[in-house]
Order: structure tokens, then C-alpha cells, then sequence
């Protein structure tokens, strides 16, 4: 499973050895990672002669003993010299194939352990004997075992085809197990492909040695597999006492891989460190890494500290984790090794972690709070201090952005009784799953049960999350409102406070007081200045700055807030930040960022379960392919933000963009209307209302007077040119005057359009909108040409074709060339006969033979269907035919002839 990749590479290898001769390929990866279940299946798919061998340790010193399992014969090479064994295998391939065209698959597994002679051989047989049509694979792990022959190794590094087998994904994992029978959740085969990196050999063996019962639970507690165990321990009794205390160390330690840590808890004498470390990771049992003065060292992968720990037993284990809570420093590393230590249920413990997780969730770092929560839960032994501290762990996962693991304890979470904190904690899920009803539901019933004098950190909590709902809602009163009273239930560090503050100023813009919510951010920043907190009010400023036009303070606000390693943040932040900067990108031109962004944020969409942000990533991305005229990928963009639920406005606005943009790149101006008339709802008046958050209208508006109904166009355009222009926001200005321009030009007043494309270009003066101000240059030059101001459209459209062709808008500057054609400016007209088609006719002749219908013709050189039907009678009288399909046959013969006389 999983390995279509390298299978079909070894394919295509078997392919080439027809045209170019015998070929030697090393198929190589970590241990586990499933290198003789490739050559299997390369085995099974081959018709024809398949030569097999596999390399033993002991048999290294064998001279041609690889060669004889090839050839089925003991001693059948009978020879020291490579170059007479090569020649001894190609007379046996050359007996072997009977077909001219047939080729033989030779396949080595565990080369490694290949003897000297065999292995030159092999090399020989592939550069000296051309006749010898055989595709030569030979296997190897990436890091070769301490065992391996080292003439082996220096021969396999020195081969340069080389196909490497990454380790299974967790998609893969969950198949491989639902091959054998066991459903996993997303949360546990998480947990699986962590905890084997995904090497399909012990995810595998787990799955066969553990009880089924093990992957129905949300925290498996999960060995090593009984052959890394063996391999483990055998290499550990072949070190000295002090290397094996190193390594017994390290794998207590694990989180914290300090070198200084694990020699201070190991017992290791100064002079004996490095001839541990050296031994250790010789015995490819822990990895060293760092820079000199702040080495680490830390077990090969989860199975080998598993194994470790399992041999040294849980008493010995226990005693070592007492130990580690005194060596290390960090407060959550030390409360973590105590309890790894502890045998039973201790409140005082359970305390202490409680304790630390509101410190570490008052500071934001959700990702410890919910470690810490959970192992309090654990020791806990109060029914209602157990279920509480469960609840606020999962909450904590949550806004930590682990979805997964989130996700994996909600029944448990559902199996408790009905708390307020229950339900607020349900809501939240709710909202980042885009389940706007079921949120709803839960918000409310949590208000109605919660006490907000007697618990206002729960009130304040189901008040904050209300934020959220709001926020996803576009409902900007609500979000103010719920933030304020937030605010005042609690102290100002408080984490729902802080967090509801972080949002607030977005409902602040929204609602007209941008000024006041420039001024809430500035205060906000300096109060809390770095950590994790401060990626959420570098979320929220930089999303206002995009709003508010101040494209580069968003832009370096929102990278900031991408990072969550240093700042120890959260990736449901990250996820919001990479959206808006991904559409800080676009909007610049910086559409390969913009890509790049989005596809960066797949990986944390997948593991966190944040559907509530995908349409705003898939927005962008449809755009971006959409004008780069790959019509392809933006469909299965779009496809893919359809795809999620539509419960909230935050989802149904982008996607309803998206499917716009997708259809304007067709020049489909009825499925522009089709896409956005959604918007003009009363239930989403307020949510797209402001013109900084969905550039909707001056699109919709645009696409209504192309679509002949000038007047709704009108009527759409008046309340929002009023806002924009009290507000002074000029993209939305510069977008909606381009808007108007059309509508004007569609009333034939060229003057009034004149006016507002000229309005439009100035209100993008010194805003980095270069795609904005390439629109509003063509649809000007368009405005002109249809005029009949054919020179002064053509310099616009020239330019326009310019900016399009920077931006790398292949669709735009398609049209921009047909703009220009239909122009004609520079034809010569005295060459051109009655009978000759003019530019403008050329240009509908084009678009019409291509499969376009006279209104599509029409949208895309920004005629009329009357007129483009005039032009189409004119054609079929000018070149003696009678239909559409006359022009195409008649056109793509031209074409055909046009390519011959080019050749």
C-alpha cells in the first residue's frame, strides 16, 4: 500500500533496459520501511525471467555466493574474478531468454550483506555486457547496520539510480489496518504512525501482537514490536555498562534530549561520555544532533526507547523517571516524569499539573495545558474533579489545534454528565468542524446553564466562544458584544479575555470604528508582547491591516503569526494566518507564495480538523489557477471547498468567491451572477457588507451589466459605493468605481465611464493591488475599443497585457491579445480585400470556431450578442458558408495548414 510510486519507477526501468541494455538500480530506505514487499510485488507484476538472492551476514566472505543463489547452483560460479562471473550470469540470462524483447528482473535483497565478488559482478554485468537485458535491483536499508560488509556499503553509495521508499503516511496506516480487520480512529492511527514513523513493517507487527481491543481506546499505550525488542535488546548487551545507562537515559528522558541531562541522569564520568555516545550510536540505538555546547541525544526512533524501557522493567523505569523529574529544569518536563513515576491515582500531583496547566493556558500554550490536563484527569480520583480536568484537556486540544486528539475523547466527553463547561467545550469542536447549528445548540444551552457569578471563567469562556461563533457568522454586533462581556468577567490576563480581546477589533472595522479597534490592537500588542498569546493579536491586527488596505503591516503581522515552535502558539492560529496571508500574497501578485501557503496549510487542515478555515485556503488557490488558466486544478480546488459544510458565513462567502472567480475565468458572467446572488440575502447583508473582509460586489455588479441588467447592477453598487467612500477604503472604491464605469459604458455615457475608470486607477495609486489595477486597465481599454477609440484602447490594453503577462495571467492575457486583434490597430488595411475578414471579425470567427456560443463570444471581447451575431452573418457571407460548424472545419484546416507550412 502506498508504494505506486517506486513501483512504477522500477517499471519504467524494466522498460528502458530494452532501449538502452541492462540497467542497476539500489532501492534503498529506513529499516521496516517495507523493501522486500516492493521486490515481491516488482516480482509478481514481471513476465518473465526473475533471478532472486538475498544477502547474509555470515555468508559475507562467501566470494560469489549471491551469484549462486542467483543461478540456483552451489558454487555454480566457480570463480574468484568478478569479470568471469558477470560473464558466467550473462551466459545464463542470454539461455534463460528466449524472446528477443524479453528482459530479466535480478533482484538482490539485504545487498548489504552481498559479498565483494558477487556485487562487482553485478556492476560488470551491467556496464560490460550490453547483451545482457536484465534490470539489476538491489536492496539496502538507508542506514546500514553496524553488521554490513563495508565493501558493500562504499559499492551500493557509489551507484547513482536510486529509488528511496519514504515510510507510509497516515492515510496508508489506516489502510494497511483496515486490511487486517481494525478500524482505526484519526487520533490512533496517529498515535500508531508516530510511534512507528510510519515504517509499515512495525505497524504491521503491532497490529498482529497487540489485542484488538487496543485501538478502540483514545490512548493505546503501545510497545515495540516483539522483533525490535529482540534487536534492541541484543544490541544492548553487547555495550559496556556505562554506554547502557547513556542509552536507558535517553529514552526516559525523550522529550527533554539534552546531552547534559541524559549524562547527569545516566551516572557517566566526564571521560566517559563520548566513548558512550560513540557506542551508542554505533549500535544504531540513539541518534547525536546539535551544535557543540547544546548537543542532544535522544533513541533512533518511539520503539526503540520502548524497548528500552520494557527491558530495564517498570520498577527500574519508575526509578529513573523519579530521577529525570530532579535533573530536568523545564517545570512541565519535570511534573511529566512524575507522573510516568507514579503507580496510583495521587491528588497532590493531580493538583500540581492542574495547577501548571492554568499557567500554561493563561500564557496560550494550549499543547502543554492539554498534556498536563490530561495526566491530572488521569491521577485524579474525585469523580468531579476528574471529569472536570478531562473537559478542560480536551478543550485545551482544541484551541491547541489538535483536532485528532480532540476528536478521539469526545465520547468520553459526551458519556460525562451535562456541565456548562461540557458544552462550551462540544461548541468549540463544533465551530472549527463548520457545524454553525450544532454550536449554536450547545452555546445555548451552556449560557443557560452556567452561574456567571458563581463560575465566570466558564461564563467567560462560553462568552469567548460565542466570539468565535460570531466571527464565523460575520455577525460584527454579536462579536463585539460577546467580547465585551468577556472582557469584564474576567481579569485582563485572563486567557478568554485576552483571546475574545484578540478578535474583537475585527467586529470593531466592521461596525465603522476602525480607528478605535487600530488603537485596541496597539494596546493589546504592547500589553502582551511575545508567546503564544501574542500570536493571536498578531492574527487579529494583521487580518484588520489586510482589511483596512495596509497591505505590508498584515503581511509581516501575519507571517509572524504563522510560526508556532517559538512562540509556543497554536496551529488553529497558524492555519487563520497562513489563510490571510495567503490572500495578502494574491492580492500582491505574489501568486507562487500564495500557492505555496496553501499547500504548506494542507498538512495542518488534515491534523487539526479545522474545516472552518479550507474554503478561505481554497479561495485563493482557485484564483490563483483560474487566471493562470489551469482550469483543472482550480476545479478540484473548488470542488474541495464545496466539499465542506456551509453552516457558517466565513466558509459560504469564500466558497460562493471561489465559485465566482471560476466561472469569470470562463468568462461565464451568468455563473458569476449564479455564484454571488447568494450574497445579496438579508441573512447575509451584514456578514459581506463590510468592504474590506469579501470583495464581492464591484465583481457581481460587473458581471449583472455584462449580463444585460443594468439596473440591479445599480441597485447593488449604490449602498456599498456610499460606505466605501465614508470610509475612504480604496480597493473597495477602486473596485466598485471600475464596476460603475461598466454600467455607464453599458448606458453609452463614454464620458461618466471616463470619469470612473479614472477614479479607479487613481484610488489604487500607491497600493501594491497589482491585479486590481491591471482589471481596471483592460476593462478601460475595452470600454474604448467598443467606442470605436481603437488607438487610445490599444495602449491601455497593451499595458494591461503587460501587467497580466508579470503576474503570469495567461487567461487575461489571452484576452488581452484578442483585444488587441479585434482592434486592429495595427492592420494593415489597404492589403485587406472585400472579402477578407476584419480584425474584430477574425477575432469572433476565433472565438466562435473554438466552441464559444455567440453569448460567451460576447462576454469575452465585451460586445453585445446582437453585435456578435452582425459580425457572424457578415463571416458566413464573406467566406461562402452556412454554419457554426463550416467555420470550425474551415478554421482548423487553416490552422492545420498554418502548423505544415511552420514545420
Amino acid at each position: 500500500m502506498g508504494r505506486e510510486a517506486p513501483l512504477s519507477d522500477l517499471a519504467q526501468g524494466l522498460r528502458r533496459v530494452r532501449e538502452r541494455g541492462p540497467l542497476l538500480t539500489v532501492l534503498t530506505g529506513p529499516r521496516g520501511v517495507g523493501r522486500s514487499a516492493v521486490l515481491d510485488r516488482l516480482a509478481d507484476q514481471h513476465d518473465g525471467v526473475v533471478l532472486r538472492a538475498t544477502g547474509l551476514p555470515w555468508e559475507v566472505e562467501r566470494h560469489g555466493g549471491v551469484v549462486d543463489q542467483l543461478l540456483g547452483v552451489p558454487d555454480a560460479a566457480g570463480a574468484t574474478d568478478p569479470g568471469a562471473v558477470a560473464d558466467h550470469l550473462a551466459d545464463h540470462l542470454a539461455d534463460r531468454l528466449a524472446a528477443p524483447d524479453a528482459v530479466a528482473l535480478v533482484l538482490v535483497d539485504d545487498a548489504q550483506y552481498a559479498d565483494a565478488v558477487s556485487l562487482r559482478a553485478l556492476v560488470s554485468l551491467v556496464r560490460h555486457r550490453p547483451d545482457a537485458t536484465g534490470l539489476v535491483v538491489l536492496a539496502t536499508p538507508s542506514t546500514p547496520p553496524p553488521t554490513a560488509a563495508p565493501d558493500a556499503v562504499e559499492l551500493l553509495a557509489a551507484v547513482a539510480d536510486r529509488i528511496v521508499l519514504d515510510p507510509l503516511d497516515i492515510a496508508a496506516v489506516v489502510a494497511v489496518a483496515a486490511g487486517r480487520g481494525v478500524a482505526l480512529t484519526p487520533w490512533v492511527a496517529e498515535r500508531l504512525h508516530r510511534h512507528t514513523t510510519g515504517l509499515p513493517g512495525a505497524v504491521v507487527a503491532l497490529l498482529e501482537q497487540l489485542p484488538r481491543a487496543t485501538w478502540d481506546g483514545p490512548h493505546p499505550d503501545l510497545p515495540a514490536p516483539a522483533a525490535v525488542t529482540a534487536r534492541v535488546q541484543e544490541r544492548l548487551a553487547r555495550l559496556d555498562p556505562v554506554a547502557r545507562h547513556l542509552v536507558e537515559a535517553a529514552s526516559v528522558l525523550r522529550h527533554d534530549d539534552s546531552l547534559a541531562a541524559a549524562v547527569e541522569l545516566g551516572g557517566l564520568a566526564a571521560e566517559d561520555v563520548w566513548p558512550a555516545v560513540a557506542a551508542a550510536v554505533a549500535a544504531d540505538l540513539v541518534r547525536l544532533s546539535g551544535p557543540t555546547g547544546s548537543r542532544r541525544v535522544a533513541p533512533v526512533d518511539p520503539m526503540v526507547a520502548a524497548a528500552v524501557l520494557d527491558g530495564i522493567g517498570a520498577p527500574a523505569a519508575a526509578a529513573l523517571h523519579r530521577r529525570a523529574a530532579e535533573v530536568v529544569h523545564e517545570p512541565t518536563a519535570a511534573l511529566r516524569h512524575r507522573v510516568a513515576a507514579a503507580p496510583t491515582p495521587d491528588a497532590d500531583l493531580a493538583h500540581e499539573l492542574a495547577q501548571l496547566a492554568e499557567e500554561r493556558a493563561a500564557a496560550g500554550a494550549w499543547g502543554d495545558a492539554a498534556a498536563l490536563l490530561t495526566d491530572a484527569s488521569r491521577l485524579t480520583e474525585d469523580r468531579l474533579d476528574r471529569e472536570s480536568r478531562l473537559t478542560r484537556a480536551v478543550d485545551a486540544l482544541v484551541g491547541a489545534g489538535e483536532g485528532r486528539r480532540a476528536a478521539a475523547l469526545i465520547p468520553e466527553i459526551e458519556s460525562l454528565r451535562e456541565t456548562p463547561l461540557r458544552n462550551a467545550v462540544l461548541a468549540y469542536l463544533a465551530i472549527l468542524r463548520g457545524r454553525g447549528n450544532e454550536a449554536a445548540s450547545r452555546l445555548a444551552r451552556a449560557w443557560d446553564l452556567v452561574n456567571p457569578e458563581r463560575e465566570p471563567d466558564v461564563a467567560a469562556l462560553i462568552c469567548q466562544r460565542y466570539v468565535l461563533h460570531a466571527l464565523s457568522r460575520c455577525r460584527w454586533e454579536e462579536l463585539v458584544g460577546w467580547a465585551d462581556r468577556a472582557i469584564d468577567l474576567v481579569a485582563p490576563d485572563h486567557p478568554a479575555g485576552t483571546e475574545a480581546a484578540a478578535i474583537r477589533g475585527l467586529g470593531l472595522v466592521a461596525c465603522g470604528r476602525g480607528e478605535e479597534a487600530e488603537r485596541a490592537y496597539a494596546r493589546l500588542t504592547e500589553q502582551v508582547p511575545h508567546g503564544a498569546q501574542a500570536q493571536r493579536i498578531k492574527l487579529g491586527s494583521g487580518w484588520l491591516h489586510l482589511a483596512r488596505d495596509e497591505v505590508d503591516d498584515a503581511r509581516s503581522e501575519l507571517e509572524a503569526a504563522v510560526p508556532t515552535d517559538h512562540l509556543g502558539g497554536s496551529s488553529r492560529i497558524s492555519l487563520w494566518a497562513r489563510g490571510w496571508l495567503a490572500r495578502t500574497q494574491f492580492l500582491t501578485g505574489e501568486w507562487d507564495d500564495a500557492l505555496r501557503t496553501v499547500s504548506e496549510s494542507r498538512g495542518h487542515l488534515e491534523s487539526s480538523e479545522i474545516v472552518l478555515a479550507r474554503p478561505l485556503l481554497d479561495w485563493t488557490a482557485v484564483q490563483v489557477h483560474a487566471l493562470r488558466g489551469d482550469l483543472d486544478a482550480a476545479r478540484v480546488a473548488l470542488a474541495d471547498a464545496e466539499a465542506a459544510p456551509q453552516d457558517y458565513a466565513v466558509m459560504r462567502v469564500p466558497t460562493a468567491l471561489a465559485r465566482a472567480a471560476y466561472a469569470e475565468a470562463r468568462a461565464d458572467h451568468d455563473g458569476v451572477v449564479r455564484a454571488l446572488r447568494p450574497l445579496t440575502t438579508a441573512s447575509l447583508a451584514e456578514s459581506v457588507a463590510e468592504p474590506g473582509y469579501w470583495p464581492w460586489v464591484g465583481l457581481f455588479a460587473s458581471a449583472l451589466v455584462a449580463d444585460g441588467h443594468p439596473d440591479e447592477a445599480d441597485e447593488v453598487l449604490r449602498p456599498h459605493e456610499e460606505r466605501a467612500a465614508a470610509q475612504g477604503h480604496r480597493s473597495t472604491i477602486a473596485r466598485l468605481a471600475r464596476a460603475r464605469a461598466g454600467w455607464h459604458a453599458a448606458a453609452g455615457d463614454l464620458d461618466a465611464a471616463r470619469a470612473s475608470f479614472e477614479h479607479s486607477l487613481d484610488a489604487l495609486n500607491g497600493l501594491p493591488l497589482r491585479l486590481d489595477r491591471a482589471r481596471t486597465t483592460f476593462a478601460y481599454g475595452q470600454v474604448l475599443r467598443r467606442a470605436g477609440k481603437r488607438r487610445e484602447a490599444d495602449g491601455l490594453i497593451s499595458a494591461a497585457r503587460d501587467q497580466y503577462v508579470a503576474l503570469g495571467a495567461t487567461t487575461y492575457v489571452a484576452r488581452c491579445d484578442r483585444e488587441l486583434k479585434a482592434g486592429g490597430v495595427h492592420a494593415v488595411r489597404a492589403d485587406r480585400g472585400p472579402a477578407d475578414l476584419t480584425p474584430q471579425e477574425e477575432a469572433v470567427a476565433d472565438l466562435v470556431a473554438s466552441g464559444l456560443s455567440n453569448k460567451e463570444a460576447a462576454a469575452e471581447l465585451y460586445l453585445s450578442t446582437k453585435t456578435v451575431q452582425y459580425h457572424l452573418t457578415r463571416i458566413y457571407a464573406k467566406l461562402g458558408i452556412r454554419s457554426r460548424t463550416e467555420l470550425a472545419a474551415g478554421r482548423n484546416a487553416a490552422s492545420g495548414v498554418a502548423d505544415r507550412d511552420d514545420d
